[in-house]
């Protein structure tokens, strides 16, 4: 749930748009890989979601436009067990309302 330098420049990108487009709000998803328990990636989703939602809070974008809600392994990208699944699977994923 650390976002990686990469992470952060994307996410400096998506608050310049919210800045500019000031009567959107998002829905941010935590997803995770399907390893391990059902409450532990729910709570890993949370995170994930919660700490995008708080560095865009950081980055001047309004808290009560950003929501949070985490799916941990119930939403995968790409179901295959292979590392480069996992990998995709574990993401936070914008959706704009």
């Amino acid at each position: 749930a650390e976002l990686s330098d990469q992470a952060k420049d994307l996410l400096r990108e998506k608050a310049y748009w919210l800045q500019a487009n000031s009567s959107v709000t998002v829905m941010i998803e935590g997803h995770c890989d399907e390893r391990g328990t059902t409450v532990y990636n729910l709570a890993l989703g949370e995170r994930r979601a919660t700490t995008v939602r708080n560095y865009l809070v950081d980055l001047g974008i309004s808290a009560q436009r950003l929501g949070t809600v985490s799916y941990g392994e119930e939403k995968p990208l790409d179901p295959a067990p292979t590392e480069a699944a996992y990998r995709i699977n574990r993401r936070a994923q914008f959706v704009i309302r």
